[in-house]
C-alpha cells in the first residue's frame, strides 16, 4: 500500500508492550501496521487469549469505524510499532482521495469481520478436542482444503502444522499435539510433516455441533 505515503500526518509509534488499545474501551480509530508486530488479545473468562499476532501491512481496530462498538479485544504492541491511525473524519478523506485503496480496505474488512467472528466460535467452545476439530471446519470453509478422491468427499487435507492449529484454538502445540495423536488412533485424522489428513470432515462437524452452545 505504498500509496499511502500521503498519509504520513497520521503515523504513530508505539513502544515495546505499549497496550494500542484495550478491551472494552471506546474506541473511533484504526490503524494500519507499518512496522513492527501487534498481539490481538481477549479476556476469556479469566484467562487472557492470543487471537492473533499482527504484521505490516495488516490493520486492526476497524469495528470502531464499521459499528462504533466498544473495542472487542487489546491491541498490545510486540515491538517498536509504526502504524497509520485512520478515525472516521479521515478515513473518509482517505476513501474519498484514494478508492481503489479504499475498496481494498472494506473488501480486506469483510474478510477480517468473518475471520474474526469464526474464530471467536472457537475459542468459546468448552471442549479441547471440539476445538481443534472446528478448527478443521473453519478451513474447510475458506477452501483451504483439498477435497481427496473418495467419491463421497468427506476426506481433507490441510497444509498445516500442529503449531498453525494451537495458534488458531488459543491452546498450547503440546496439548495439541496429544489430541491430534488420539485423533490418530481413532483413525479420525493422518498427520504427515506439512500436512494433516482428516478422514471424515462431516465427523468433526457432528462433534463441533455437539458441544456448541445452543
Amino acid at each position: 500500500m505504498a500509496d499511502l505515503a500521503a498519509f504520513t500526518r497520521f503515523a504513530r509509534t508505539f513502544q515495546p508492550g505499549e497496550v494500542i488499545f484495550a478491551e472494552y474501551e471506546p474506541g473511533d480509530s484504526f490503524y494500519l501496521i507499518q512496522a513492527g508486530r501487534v498481539k490481538i488479545s481477549k479476556i476469556m473468562g479469566d484467562i487472557e487469549k492470543t487471537i492473533d499476532i499482527l504484521q505490516p501491512p495488516e490493520f486492526f481496530g476497524e469495528m470502531a469505524i464499521l459499528e462504533g462498538a466498544p473495542r472487542s479485544a487489546t491491541a498490545q504492541a510486540m515491538d517498536l510499532v509504526k502504524v497509520l491511525e485512520f478515525n472516521r473524519a479521515n478515513f473518509e478523506a482517505l476513501m474519498m482521495g484514494n478508492p481503489q485503496i479504499a475498496l481494498r480496505l472494506l473488501k480486506l474488512f469483510t474478510k477480517r469481520i468473518w475471520d474474526q467472528k469464526r474464530r471467536f466460535m472457537i475459542l468459546t467452545l468448552d471442549d479441547p478436542q471440539a476445538k481443534i476439530a472446528d478448527v478443521f471446519l473453519m478451513l474447510a470453509e475458506t477452501g483451504a482444503a483439498v477435497a481427496g478422491e473418495e467419491q463421497d468427499g468427506e476426506k481433507r487435507e490441510f497444509k498445516v502444522t500442529v503449531d498453525d492449529v494451537a495458534h488458531w484454538a488459543g491452546m498450547s502445540p503440546t496439548e495439541v499435539q496429544t489430541i491430534l495423536g488420539h485423533f490418530a488412533n481413532q483413525r479420525r485424522v493422518e498427520l504427515f510433516p506439512d500436512h494433516i489428513l482428516v478422514r471424515n470432515i462431516s465427523d468433526f462437524s457432528r462433534l463441533v455441533n455437539s458441544h456448541r452452545k445452543k
